[in-house]
């Protein structure tokens, strides 16, 4: 029986090296992953999934698998989507019909809350519906699990206003635990250079 995951975590929780080790294991099984991601996300150019630690694979954007037909994707043993934060409650939706009517796994990863603390709509309606919700850890400066994303500036500023999507990764946004995100410190180490 096919299942819907959701596997959240915070900025440089390793949610892309993730998807792409499943991705690599269904692979080496002599199985078919597709990789997709949302079209909103082109950091590292077209059709390509990365992660900070140097994996990247192809993949497809959102919007193309929803143009794919049932016999294409019941071929896969699996539907991966990274950036799952900025797919819409459609989107889901859709997801959901991939598992339920055509008998595919689908694992999402994502961001649970923007910068602010708000949830983003993907994330949203992943956690109203997944079968299995995990989270992918890592730990803030201090050694405290990070569950916060911080947006900072040039100046190391943790801002708490602004677009809900603003594109970037190291240079701009930082996991921390709540306390240190309601301070707005980044730590000893910050990752500003003054």
């Amino acid at each position: 029986m096919a299942k819907l995951y959701f596997r959240y975590g915070v900025m440089g929780s390793s949610k892309s090296a993730n998807a792409l080790m499943v991705r690599y294991n269904y692979e080496e099984r002599g199985q078919n992953a597709l990789m997709v991601k949302p079209a909103i996300d082109q950091r590292e150019g077209e059709r390509v999934v990365n992660s900070r630690i140097g994996l990247n694979y192809a993949c497809i954007w959102f919007e193309e698998l929803e143009k794919m037909s049932a016999e294409d994707i019941k071929a896969c043993q699996c539907v991966i989507v990274d950036e799952a934060q900025f797919l819409s409650h459609k989107q889901v939706d859709y997801l959901t019909e991939i598992v339920d009517d055509m008998n595919v796994p689908v694992i999402c990863y994502g961001l649970r809350a923007d910068f602010s603390g708000r949830l983003f709509p993907g994330s949203e309606a992943l956690l109203a519906c997944a079968d299995i919700i995990e989270e992918v850890k890592t730990i803030c400066w201090c050694g405290k699990k990070a569950i916060c994303n911080a947006r900072f500036d040039a100046n190391g500023v943790v801002l708490k206003e602004g677009e809900q999507v603003v594109l970037g990764a190291n240079d701009c946004y930082i996991g921390l635990c709540r306390k240190h995100w309601k301070e707005g410190n980044l730590g000893p180490d910050s990752p500003v250079k003054q």
